[in-house]
């Protein structure tokens, strides 16, 4: 019987947390990633607060199988309850074979979006105008960790099912790095987003690039919560 996306999701964390060299540290990760606070969590769990600090802090013995799976099912149950959203978001990554820590968030949608609807969503600046005025997916990417531990096949599965979709760069300074890359992987994207970048920052051959490849580019100066929050209102 196959697996669900839930089941893929907590073996995963399961494991990860499992063979941690600092296993509390890494539940507090995953507790934060889901936006669930310890006092959620401690009630999910029914226990006191202070337990699922002292596990997180390593006051309390490393936490056992046990623990750590009642733990992973709560953090899940409470994203059920609240839609599911974060959930949807880590299992598109896992089923595209990725880690969480390199790729943020990757979709596809259900029909063409504007791109100017799409910058409005992230509340992003077009700094240059591209050939192609739409796109039908996205996909957010920690830019330094693609860079250091994606081989060329797997920085093109960036692209999910098409390249008629926009990448969203973040953990940039300037922007050179990934454009860079970019010019190395064909068919180049339809946008080109650089996060956390104010325009005045954005490296001087930037724009030079994404004429010469033809796709737009946009900064937005949003936080990574913010911009998956609206990437998340699109269809």
């Amino acid at each position: 019987m196959t697996r669900g996306p839930r089941a893929q999701l907590a073996e995963k964390i399961a494991g990860e947390v499992t063979l941690s060299e600092e296993p509390g540290a890494t539940l507090r990760k995953w507790r934060t990633d889901f936006e669930v606070a310890q006092t959620d969590l401690a009630e999910e769990l029914g226990v006191s607060p202070s337990v699922v600090s002292d596990y997180e802090s390593g006051r309390r013995e490393n936490p056992g199988v046990g623990v750590v799976r009642r733990t992973v099912d709560a953090v899940l149950d409470i994203d059920e309850r609240r839609g599911g959203s974060k959930l949807r978001q880590h299992a598109r990554v896992l089923s595209a074979g990725f880690d969480s820590d390199v790729v943020h968030d990757l979709r596809e949608y259900p029909a063409n979006v504007p791109l100017e609807r799409y910058y409005d969503a992230i509340d992003a600046t077009e700094l240059v105008r591209g050939d192609r005025d739409t796109v039908a997916g996205h996909t957010v990417i920690d830019s330094v960790r693609a860079i250091q531990r994606l081989s060329s096949d797997e920085f093109y599965q960036l692209y999910g099912q098409s390249t008629n979709r926009a990448l969203v760069f973040t953990g940039i300074t300037r922007g050179e790095s990934p454009l860079v890359a970019l010019r190395v992987v064909t068919p180049t994207p339809n946008a080109v987003v650089l996060h956390g970048l104010e325009d005045s920052a954005v490296w001087e051959h930037a724009a030079d690039l994404a004429r010469i490849d033809g796709y737009s580019l946009a900064t937005t100066t949003l936080s990574l919560e913010e911009t998956l929050d609206g990437l998340g209102g699109l269809p």
